[in-house]
């Protein structure tokens, strides 16, 4: 989520202008405004209307979240992340995860698409190698819930 331009400070400014590639301020055009496409989940994931969905603004799906609070206070033992970009909003999500005892679940497919592919690869094999999180394609994580009863 970004923030209109009326709210942004001078860093979001400064990484929005740096993402958009532009020294100039008024040229910045907020990403992922609610309401808009980009801001929008993917109609395969819509959440239930017991389902929680919280905004962010960092890069860890935990920090400036209440989601921690949330996952020990329902006794949540795993959760799925899907995102734009695997090296900027999944890849620093999984260990704080498991600090909690939670399980991640990538749903690898739902990230990014494949002009991202090759920059998310690196982070991906790091992922792996830690063990901390499982992935899954969304047909499996779909096929998964029905037999749970989700």
């Amino acid at each position: 989520m970004s923030l209109p331009k009326k709210l942004m400070g001078a860093f979001c400014y400064r990484m929005a202008m740096a993402w958009q590639r532009t020294d100039d301020p008024e040229k910045v055009d907020p990403w992922f405004l609610r309401g808009s496409s980009g801001f929008e989940i993917s109609p395969e994931l819509t959440p239930r209307e017991s389902g929680a969905i919280f905004d962010k603004l960092t890069v860890s799906a935990l920090e400036g979240t209440p989601l921690s609070m949330a996952l020990r206070d329902s006794c949540i033992t795993s959760i799925a992340s899907v995102g734009v970009a695997m090296e900027i909003e999944i890849e620093p999500t999984p260990r704080p995860v498991a600090e909690l005892g939670t399980i991640l679940v990538v749903v690898e497919d739902a990230c990014g698409g494949d002009e991202h592919a090759e920059a998310a690869q690196p982070f991906v094999e790091s992922l792996k190698s830690a063990g901390d999180t499982v992935f899954n394609d969304v047909e499996a994580f779909c096929q998964a819930l029905k037999c749970k009863g989700g």
